[in-house]
């Protein structure tokens, strides 16, 4: 059998190491876009792969291959925060493991049309899917100037957010993507430390904001101890430091405060609970400095795994 040749998403080998598939198991890719870690799990082992993703794109793109595994392979148009109401769709009530890869994908960044990234003209957009909601022209265009300030501090990390929003709001409207980014860079010093574009932080922010990516990731995780069986693994590989805060705290049985304007939640670690996983590696594992030099993007993920406690 001829195969396309598969993308290789970051840390595959890792991934596929620690989730281990058996044959007879049932696994799910909540976040396929090019399907690598999909393809990888199947042809590990005899197993069914569940692979849901909010891009129709991709999904359409993969009927291409999807073929060539039969009835292993379930792909569904959806969100991973989703995931309970896509698995009783398809009659599955536990599943062995779940990966995720928080974050936009490499080809949904090259896409100039799709609004991403501040290097390409384009629409301003930032969908994940094109089908339903707002999208950053829209929000930069009708929030007001604490309101987008507030999203570019939280989501963005971006210490001269409030120079941003008044640049937003003296400039707008918006329509397209180097538009917002020359304005950005107007206000904001390229640091020279890191050397990051200084749009770089507010695109990721407006793009976090649009798509509700840390309430779909904070849905995902509460739902996981109810649908991973027993020694069922949780993989996720995500990019920044708030993703990555909400998950090592989930797996610990503590809860997180993700924005400053919100009031703390009450933490529910404590001697009564006992929290639904164990932890199977005490730090993030990190790309192999051989992955970092053949892909940037692997430089800033991390990957943490835990596995469904047996009570």
């Amino acid at each position: 059998m001829n195969k396309s040749a598969p993308h290789i998403p970051v840390m595959l080998k890792e991934v596929c190491a620690y989730m281990n598939p058996r044959k007879g198991g049932v696994y799910v890719d909540g976040t396929f876009g090019a399907g690598g870690y999909t393809r990888a799990l199947l042809d590990q082992a005899e197993c069914r792969v569940i692979a849901i993703d909010r891009d129709q794109t991709a999904l359409d793109t993969a009927q291409k291959w999807a073929s060539e595994y039969g009835e292993r392979l379930n792909l569904v148009h959806g969100t991973f925060g989703d995931i309970k109401t896509h698995l009783d769709a398809l009659g599955v009530s536990h599943v062995d493991g779940l990966v995720v890869d928080i974050g936009v994908s490499s080809m949904q960044i090259d896409q100039a049309e799709r609004g991403f990234s501040f290097r390409f003209e384009g629409a301003l957009d930032m969908r994940m899917d094109r089908s339903q909601g707002e999208t950053a022209a829209d929000v930069v265009n009708t929030r007001n100037q604490e309101t987008l300030a507030n999203i570019i501090y939280q989501y963005g990390e971006e210490r001269l957010s409030r120079r941003i929003a008044k640049a937003i709001i003296n400039n707008r409207p918006f329509e397209t993507t180097l538009q917002l980014a020359n304005i950005v860079r107007s206000v904001v010093p390229r640091s020279k430390k890191d050397g990051i574009d200084p749009a770089t932080r507010t695109f990721q922010a407006l793009r976090i904001a649009v798509n509700d990516e840390l309430g779909q990731l904070e849905q995902m995780l509460q739902a996981s101890p109810d649908i991973l069986k027993e020694e069922g693994r949780l993989l996720v590989v995500s990019f920044h430091s708030l993703e990555d805060k909400i998950v090592k705290h989930f797996m610990r049985g503590e809860k997180v405060q993700v924005s400053r304007h919100d009031p703390l939640p009450e933490g529910y670690k404590d001697q009564d609970h006992i929290p639904p996983f164990t932890i199977l590696s005490k730090k993030a594992i990190r790309s192999s400095e051989e992955e970092k030099k053949n892909n940037p993007r692997a430089r800033s993920a991390r990957l943490r795994i835990a596995e469904r406690r047996v009570f």
